[in-house]
């Protein structure tokens, strides 16, 4: 069924220039998300109802034919400019933030084109039945011209996006800056809201009024998942609506019945759901397995600093003597539980498999070479960070330890270079001495059998 559409010329045409018109949405999208302007486009679209309604009373007044495309098109050209106007002059002329600008110039101009269209079908002379292809959209209705138009529609963002992309960029990410610099952000805005106004009317047919912002929103949205970088964002954003579009217009297509423009939001959807399970950058999938590996690091680098801190604190009695499993679990309790019952054995296994530790006599664990060297390295980083939290932020010695827990984890070599120099350490890499006093375990316990069930908390009455 596919390869018959394909071969259908006026198939060819639609899913062409639903693809155009894609692109073009996914890249116009992209910049109005990171202004946090993703409703501009809702509003032009309801803006551009009452346009379309007053071609229509014009067409049908002077003959000219009031479901003239042409003439309906200009009319919603008109509409969305004139909405854009009545947003710019209310930033300028009113305290409004742009939320409120947004969402009154969309009801206003919405309940002007609903009138409208009220006045429109109880006229003799005429009526809406043509209409409401540019409100629900109806693509399989394009024609070579509707694509020509599409063509020039996409080819006009996409060079003045490739013109404009050092502009661009700074008005999205740093507006101030594009002001110091001589650059009028204003000026900006009214060429990104012209790209705006020219997708939404170009895409009023294929989609429909309601859902061409759903193409400037979701493609850009879904190209979050897959990069931080903008050049990458743009790129994939256009190609996801481009995507949309051509295999919504051949689902349409083969199922005449649904909504072409619906289809294609729909279709735009899953790729939005797909790109937040899998994403690269933000997708939940790769978030959860980045969890998953820190949560093992931090259980690793936890038991390493216990075991180096256990034998340091028994050095001057038993010298290289191992420590009990039991040991570890009753002396540190980590959030989470990472280093009691099963978490403890988990990290252990782990740091077992890296070389860090070895097995010793009666159900104790050992610090290798390379486990003493990286355990000496983490207590180095863990110590600094308390020395700092103290002097410079006036923690108390008694509760710097859980604070320099939750941070140490993802300081950087640059940054803790920084925190030795501020407190005069001649290197990062020695252990300096502990602000605080560290609990020396019992005797007993470090021999201790090892205990499979996790240690009840202090507090515990039993």
């Amino acid at each position: 069924m596919i390869a018959a559409l394909a071969g259908d010329h006026n198939v060819r045409v639609v899913v062409l220039g639903a693809a155009m018109l894609g692109g073009a949405c996914g890249i116009v999208g992209t910049f109005l998300t990171l202004r946090r302007r993703a409703l501009v486009g809702d509003a032009l679209s309801h803006a551009a109802l009452p346009g379309i309604a007053l071609a229509f009373l014009v067409g049908t007044a002077t003959r000219f034919g009031g479901k003239s495309p042409l003439l309906l098109l200009l009319g919603g050209a008109l509409g969305a400019i004139a909405g854009v106007g009545a947003m710019l002059l209310l930033r300028r002329a009113s305290r409004l933030r742009d939320d409120a600008i947004v969402a009154a110039v969309l009801s206003v101009f919405f309940g002007a084109g609903i009138v409208l269209l009220s006045v429109i079908q109880g006229m003799r002379s005429g009526h809406a039945a043509g209409l409401e292809s540019f409100i629900y959209g109806r693509a399989a209705a394009m024609v070579a011209a509707d694509a020509w138009m599409l063509a020039i529609a996409a080819g006009t963002v996409v060079l003045v996006a490739v013109l404009l992309s050092k502009e661009l960029r700074l008005l999205c990410f740093d507006e101030e800056f594009s002001k110091s610099i001589g650059w009028r952000p204003g000026v900006l805005d009214g060429v990104l809201m012209a790209l705006v106004t020219i997708v939404t009317v170009a895409g009023m047919q294929a989609v429909g009024l309601i859902l061409v912002v759903a193409l400037q929103v979701i493609p850009a949205a879904a190209a979050r998942c897959w990069s931080d970088r903008l050049s990458h964002c743009v790129a994939i954003a256009a190609a996801i609506g481009a995507a949309s579009g051509a295999v919504g217009a051949v689902v349409s297509a083969a199922a005449p019945a649904w909504p072409s423009g619906a289809v294609i939001v729909l279709v735009a959807a899953a790729c939005l759901l797909v790109s937040l399970v899998f994403g690269s950058a933000r997708g939940a999938c790769w978030r959860w397995i980045a969890h998953w590996r820190s949560t093992r690091r931090v259980a690793v680098e936890h038991l390493l600093r216990t075991l180096y801190e256990l034998e340091e604190a028994a050095s001057t009695e038993a010298p290289g003597e191992g420590v009990a499993y039991a040991t570890i679990a009753a002396t540190r309790r980590f959030r989470g539980g990472e280093l009691r019952g099963g978490g403890l054995h988990a990290a252990i296994r782990r740091a077992r498999r890296l070389g860090l530790v070895r097995s010793g006599a009666a159900d104790t664990i050992v610090l290798t070479s390379a486990g003493r060297l990286e355990s000496e390295q983490l207590t180095a980083r863990h110590r600094l960070w308390e020395h700092y939290l103290i002097e410079r932020a006036g923690i108390a010695p008694t509760h710097v330890d859980r604070s320099a827990d939750l941070v140490e984890h993802v300081l950087s070599p640059e940054l803790l270079a920084r925190v030795a120099r501020s407190l005069g350490a001649a290197t990062a890499a020695a252990a300096p001495s502990s602000p605080h006093q560290i609990e020396r375990p019992d005797a007993s316990m470090r021999s201790a059998p090892r205990d499979p069930r996790p240690a009840p908390p202090r507090d515990d009455p039993r």
